[in-house]
């Protein structure tokens, strides 16, 4: 069995966090005006009216995530379903004590859950519910599956189960399995080129054609050969995704990469959570962002916790 570092953990998560809270402050505006007015720092109020340094629901809903995994030690769907709601409906897990923007379908589907209580059924399987919401929290996976060296087929697994619980159309899963498996091959000690080679040999026959072919930029070509006109930044998955691939795939630091991404506009804070977890493993992060944050020492502490902690995989089927 691998096992990950506690610095693997910190640049992961302290990455994803940074990128989030970038972005918080600009989220909506276009790139046009970002162009004219560009992030380069922490900011404060702005689009959300919240400290400078804070997170959001992408932060939060990884943070909730890796909490019930320290506490259980195996993935319990109703204890995650049961965080998430403590987050949406109490305020857990957030960076200044308020619970903001949160996206349409993890609000239906947490409120499923509070209805029903079944992690089975909550998630929403609308061709229209494909936003990066399953994405921008299903970093902890990537992690479980590189300490337990999963296969393919049980990275899947694992990378299903926990999509499905908000987003459970087959799009939004294979986003999170691509992004998994990238992740994967980072912490293995892959390079960024070497991890996008392997997520294009990766096995992916238990997802249909029309859902592949929609990946087919990122799986089939060089993302990172497309101009930045070409990579939209919106919340639907595929877009967030390709963008968040383009922004590390075409920077060699941790600051730059995160900073394209933000600067593209539209949802710029999951966009910068995405680009900076994976930029946060492949480079490190930069210490003067990460004192910066809101809660850092908390958050400091769930890596911790996290890194310290044996995580069994456990699936719903």
């Amino acid at each position: 069995m691998a096992h990950y570092n506690n610095d693997l953990v910190y640049r992961g998560f302290f990455g994803l966090a940074i990128g989030d809270a970038l972005g918080v402050p600009v989220e909506f505006l276009g790139r046009n005006w970002l162009k004219k007015n560009p992030v380069r720092d922490f900011q404060a109020f702005g689009t959300h009216q919240v400290p400078a340094g804070t997170w959001s629901d992408d932060t939060s809903m990884t943070l909730a995530l890796a909490w019930s995994l320290i506490e259980k030690h195996c993935f319990d769907y109703d204890d995650i379903m049961q965080r998430f709601c403590d987050w949406l409906y109490h305020d857990n897990y957030t960076a200044t004590g308020r619970t903001f923007d949160v996206g349409g379908t993890c609000a239906a589907a947490i409120g499923n859950y509070a209805r029903n209580r079944d992690p089975r059924s909550c998630g929403e399987s609308g061709e229209r519910s494909n936003g990066n919401g399953s994405l921008m929290r299903i970093l902890p996976v990537a992690y479980v599956s590189y300490a337990n060296q999963l296969s393919d087929v049980d990275r899947y697994r694992l990378t299903r189960d926990n999509s499905a619980l908000t987003h459970a159309h087959e799009i939004s899963i294979l986003g999170c399995y691509i992004y998994v498996t990238f992740v994967c091959s980072l912490l293995n000690g892959r390079s960024k080129n070497e991890a996008y080679a392997d997520i294009k040999k990766a096995h992916y026959s238990m997802f249909s054609e029309e859902a592949m072919a929609k990946y087919h930029r990122i799986l089939k070509g060089n993302i990172a050969s497309l101009d930045e006109s070409e990579i939209a930044s919106s919340g639907y998955v595929l877009n967030s995704l390709e963008a968040a691939l383009w922004c590390l795939m075409t920077s060699d630091n941790y600051e730059d990469a995160v900073l394209k991404a933000v600067n593209l506009g539209k949802d710029t804070d999951t966009v910068g959570a995405i680009t900076g977890s994976m930029a946060g493993i492949c480079y490190g992060i930069p210490q003067v962002w990460a004192k910066k944050l809101q809660n850092a020492a908390y958050l400091k502490k769930t890596c911790k916790r996290f890194a310290e902690t044996q995580i069994t995989p456990s699936y719903l089927d």
